[in-house]
Parts: C-alpha cells; structure tokens; sequence
C-alpha cells in the first residue's frame, strides 16, 4: 500500500535532504560543510532541516548511510575484488564522505554515539561479503589462503580503513594500491 498524505510529503523531503548533504560533503567536506548550508539548499531553516532527524549526529550517520545505499547498485556492478575497489576509487573522488566516515566511525565507538549502531551493523556485513569473495576466489583458484576467509577479510578490511586514515593526512598516498598489495599476498600463482 503506498503512503499518503503529509507522511510521504515527510519521507520525500528526509531523502530530499540526504541526497543534498551527501552531495555537499562530497564536494565541500565534512569540516568545510554546514548544516545551514544543507538547510538553504532544501529550502528549510536549520530548525526546518532538524526536525526530519533526532539530532546533528543522527543525520551524518544518515548521511553515510545513504552513501552506502546509492552506492551498493553502483558497486554491485562489478565483481570480485573490483568491486572492492571501486569503492575506494569512490572514497578517493569524495574525501569529504571520507573524512565524515572516519570521524563518525571513531565517534561511533561510544555505545551511546548514535553512529555506534550503525557502524555494529556495517562491518560484520562487510566482513561476510568480503569473506565470500575471498572464498569464491579460493573455490575458483584465483586465490590461496591459509588462514580462514572470515579473518582475512578482518584483516583486508583494516588495510582499507587504515589507507583512508592515512590518505586523509596525506593525498599523495595511494588508496588504491596497498589494497592491491595485501591481494597480491594471496594470489594463486602457477608455482602454488
């Protein structure tokens, strides 16, 4: 059945929202972005824009959330590792998302933080994709591994979140390629 009346109206300016502050701290930054400026690009007063979230915090970690939503279709695309990739060649075309994911992931840490559920229900769901990659290229012969998939992905995962800490400090780093590297290490080759 589908939603009527101000409910929708609600739910259609929340998503309305989301998308310009996702775009916005794509381009300008988490530091550099405020919130009024988010408010004036939808048309609302700041209180305007709260009253669609429980709080500041509530809307970054809704904010990443729609990150990881838009870009699931995007990075479903592609297969095995390059999928893997991709989203770290799109964190690289969008460090403001990136500083707003490293600075909500160290906030969430705090059970009290609203980011602390969602980064409880982001990394085991990553872990397990990850780990089903690595196992699929393991049954395909692309890949050895001598420890269990669930612990190499634990461990592929920290090179990334590592990288991008990093790279926030130092853009000539290469997100990209210590991924690539820590890959490589389990590589088949014709002499396994």
């Amino acid at each position: 059945m589908a939603k009527r009346g101000p409910y929708e109206k609600g739910e259609a300016k929340r998503r309305e929202i989301l998308q310009v502050a996702l775009e916005i701290f794509a381009a300008e930054g988490y530091r550099g972005t405020s919130l009024r400026k988010v408010a004036a690009s939808c048309n609302l007063s700041l209180p305007g824009l709260m009253h669609y979230f429980a709080s500041k915090e509530d809307l970054l970690v809704q904010v990443l959330r729609a990150r990881d939503e838009g870009g699931r279709e995007r990075w479903e695309a592609a297969e095995g590792v390059e999928r893997h990739l991709e989203r770290i060649r799109e964190g690289a075309r969008t460090p403001g998302l990136v500083e707003l994911f490293v600075s909500m992931s160290a906030a969430g840490s705090d059970p009290e933080h609203p980011a602390h559920a969602f980064f409880a229900e982001r990394y085991p769901q990553l872990r397990a994709r990850i780990a089903e990659m690595v196992e699929e290229s393991v049954a395909g012969g692309r890949m050895k591994a001598s420890l269990p998939a669930d612990r190499l992905a634990t461990m592929l995962l920290a090179v990334v979140d590592g990288i991008q800490l990093q790279w926030l400090n130092d853009r000539s780093v290469d997100m990209e390629q210590p991924l690539k590297d820590a890959l490589s290490l389990l590589e088949r080759r014709d002499d396994d």
